[in-house]
């Protein structure tokens, strides 16, 4: 009978201290993705100093900018496979040292060639961190209800994130050179490396069949070849440089695709496209970001160039947005559990749809009261689309398959965040560009000069001096506000499309029964109690 008692004691204890870890490991996993978080915002107000500083061409400054989300679209479904074949742990820990080594070269970059080497390193350590860490939350929370609290913890951080980026560097931009702005990912690494080794559980896949190596790098020959021809039309090149990666991006996904629905043991399992949740889910994620991620870049050259405003205070302006969107995911697993996933991320949608239309009232002067109102509900309506999304497509997908799933989640995002910058940038360059032809006094090639960015036209405006050079600089501005309500307008219409499609969703949150913790060896503590006893 004591034995009994002994038993039953030790395994409450157990079950608790399971629980508990599973709330530490969670903490490691936010601190993992902080790291990522942070460096993906934290060049946003650093871009007008990086411009100064290295010149760089206009191409040249979308590769700055846009190489990171590139590479690492591209690499993520490699990543991700790969840690449920060999481990989750091993190859998030991997990305911290590569994460850590990028950060050092970005930052002593002293030039533009340079710094895009090491953002596109930044791209790999990123593709090796960000499914881990999504993965490795779907097995330690087998618990949907849990499950949904841990991700809105998750994604709350990813706000932080968001909010540190421009506030950090806009700070260090004040006191420092701009190479500052990636040395902070430095000491983060240092601390997550250690801690993630002693306190992240190792976990894998269930290593059925070869890893599919072929598969993998057609997977990511494909995404890079796609999102570099999408990029480069952005950019307003249409040639045979454009046309051959786009082409060549395509038919490597479609022979991914077929290759993939022929293999006994897949690399990604295509049949969980056949859930609707699932599917839908992806697109959601993909349209949310593709309206948006273009939109805050551009939102922060506009605080900036327009209104006048230092990095540090576009930092600030742009904090409501983040901390609002970590209110939503704070709150979002209960307002997932009360209204349903389909309700929520099509309300999401919505609302982020208001934000964006009411931030059409922007213009050429300061209105911090509009643009506080309107920051807040965008950040509010992107984090609920998000959220509901993410939670759905993580709890479709089988336990065995996280690291697969999470990728498709994490490609989906930056997929949506590569293409987002590039059609939007180029939306913005077809409104932005014409209005600076025949500005008065100005010469041909100046204006062409001027066309290129709001930067470029105020460097031209200054050579130029005196009335043609203050027509050039006002015309400019009208041109890039205009430009902006443009872009504006496209990004309502996606969203609109996304609250569509959202409608497919499930409309209610399903708890399936959870039979067994994952980390929770009782039967065998009970047994060897026993047997001690």
């Amino acid at each position: 009978m004591s034995g009994t008692t002994t038993a039953a004691a030790a395994l409450r204890r157990r079950a608790a201290g399971a629980g508990a870890n599973r709330w530490v490991v969670l903490v490691v996993l936010c601190v993992s993705l902080l790291l990522v978080a942070v460096d993906a915002t934290v060049l946003h107000v650093a871009v007008p100093a990086v411009t100064e500083d290295l010149k760089p061409g206009a191409i040249e400054l979308l590769w700055i900018v846009d190489v990171y989300p590139l590479v690492c679209a591209s690499l993520l479904i490699l990543f991700g496979t790969l840690g449920d074949r060999v481990g989750r742990r091993r190859v998030l820990l991997l990305g911290y040292a590569l994460f850590g080594v990028a950060s050092g070269l970005a930052a002593l970059a002293d030039n533009a060639q340079v710094l895009i080497f090491a953002r596109a390193l930044l791209g790999v350590g990123g593709a090796m961190i960000m499914p881990a860490t999504l993965s490795i939350l779907r097995q330690v929370f087998p618990d949907r209800r849990e499950r949904a609290l841990a991700i809105g913890i998750w994604s709350a951080v990813a706000a932080v994130g968001a909010a540190v980026g421009p506030l950090l560097g806009g700070f260090l931009l004040e006191h420092f050179w701009w190479g500052s702005v990636f040395l902070v990912n430095i000491p983060l690494m240092l601390v997550s490396l250690p801690v993630g080794r002693l306190l992240l559980p190792e976990s894998k896949g269930s290593g059925q069949g070869p890893w599919d190596v072929v598969g993998a790098l057609m997977a990511a020959a494909g995404l890079f070849g796609l999102v570099l021809g999408v990029k480069r039309l952005g950019g307003g090149e249409l040639d045979e440089i454009t046309a051959v990666p786009l082409v060549l991006g395509a038919v490597l996904l479609v022979l991914f695709v077929r290759r993939q629905r022929r293999r006994t043991h897949p690399l990604v399992d295509l049949r969980m496209f056949a859930r609707p949740a699932f599917s839908t889910s992806v697109c959601c994620i993909v349209l949310a970001m593709l309206a948006l991620v273009g939109l805050e870049l551009i939102a922060a050259q506009y605080l900036q160039l327009v209104l006048g405003l230092s990095p540090l205070e576009t930092g600030l302006r742009l904090l409501p947005l983040t901390v609002a969107a970590m209110a939503s995911g704070l709150a979002g697993a209960r307002m997932l559990r009360r209204f349903g996933p389909r309700r929520m991320v099509c309300f999401g949608f919505c609302l982020t749809a208001v934000a964006v239309l009411t931030l059409l009232a922007m213009g050429g002067e300061d209105n911090a009261p509009l643009l506080l109102f309107g920051f807040v509900l965008l950040g509010f309506g992107l984090e609920t689309t998000l959220f509901g999304a993410y939670e759905s497509m993580l709890s479709e997908a089988p336990v065995e398959q996280a690291g697969g799933a999470a990728a498709i989640g994490e490609t989906s995002y930056q997929l949506g965040a590569g293409i987002g910058i590039a059609l939007l940038g180029s939306v913005m360059n077809a409104a932005y560009t014409p209005g600076l032809s025949s500005v008065q006094g100005v010469p041909a090639s100046a204006s062409a000069a001027a066309g290129h960015s709001l930067g470029e036209a105020y460097e031209v405006a200054g050579r130029l001096g005196g009335s043609a050079g203050e027509a050039l600089r006002q015309t400019a501005r009208d041109c890039f506000v205009h430009g902006l309500h443009v872009t504006l307008l496209v990004s309502a219409g996606l969203l609109l499309l996304g609250a569509v499609m959202a409608l497919r969703l499930p409309r209610v949150m399903q708890c399936e029964a959870v039979s067994a913790e994952v980390e929770v060896p009782a039967p065998r503590d009970v047994m060897e109690s026993r047997v001690s006893a």
